[in-house]
């Protein structure tokens, strides 16, 4: 793919605590997606970075201009993801976090994905999401019965999948960890590695 933006790659050295799965797609928000990946390699997990197909994407950054009511799009950086959600085995990972953006309207509906999600969720390993990211599991049908937070436009898509919407910034249900948008990630991701870090089974070679 011919850009002038760089593009992105993630840690591709193994961790000895573990391995978090990074959901994406074209058109996720850029800050949803690159604060996570730089705070998990921090906090020192591998994060292995997930798309439709094992190739660059093409993120964007979302801005509500002054006098505007919805958001505004343009291009932000690009990524490439290690690997395609078919061929994802979700046993290899100790949690999963869903970016945000425009991605989850598409990514929604793999199969592959949606199966992996589930296993995750199954297996009781914490499990995050931002923004537009609740689509994705409101599809995989794992919030039922949950409290979960998410951008307000996406209220109806996680009511009408069976959870309860709570309008506040991050809300912890579980292992469940949902957040509304990019300027909330910083309380997201500390309380998603507190759920990591209160699951030392899942840690490699545990």
């Amino acid at each position: 793919m011919k850009s002038g933006k760089s593009v992105i790659h993630s840690e591709t050295v193994e961790s000895p605590i573990g391995k978090v799965l990074l959901v994406i797609g074209d058109a996720a928000e850029v800050i949803d997606t690159v604060y996570p990946l730089m705070r998990m390699q921090e906090a020192g997990y591998q994060v292995v970075v997930a798309g439709p197909d094992e190739r660059t994407y093409c993120l964007v950054q979302h801005q509500r201009p002054e006098g505007w009511d919805i958001t505004q799009e343009t291009a932000g950086y690009q990524i490439q993801a290690d690997i395609a959600f078919r061929d994802v085995k979700p046993q290899e990972y100790a949690g999963i976090l869903v970016s945000g953006g425009r991605a989850p309207e598409y990514i929604r509906y793999d199969e592959h994905l949606l199966n992996a999600v589930r296993w995750i969720c199954e297996a009781g390993r914490p499990v995050g999401s931002v923004c537009h990211g609740i689509e994705v599991l409101a599809m995989a049908d794992v919030i039922r019965g949950k409290r979960i937070t998410t951008v307000p436009k996406c209220r109806f898509d996680a009511e009408v999948c069976g959870a309860t919407y709570v309008e506040t910034p991050v809300v912890v249900d579980g292992l469940l960890v949902t957040a509304r948008g990019a300027l909330d990630g910083w309380r997201w991701m500390l309380e998603f590695v507190r759920l990591l870090e209160e699951q030392p089974t899942h840690r490699a070679g545990a």
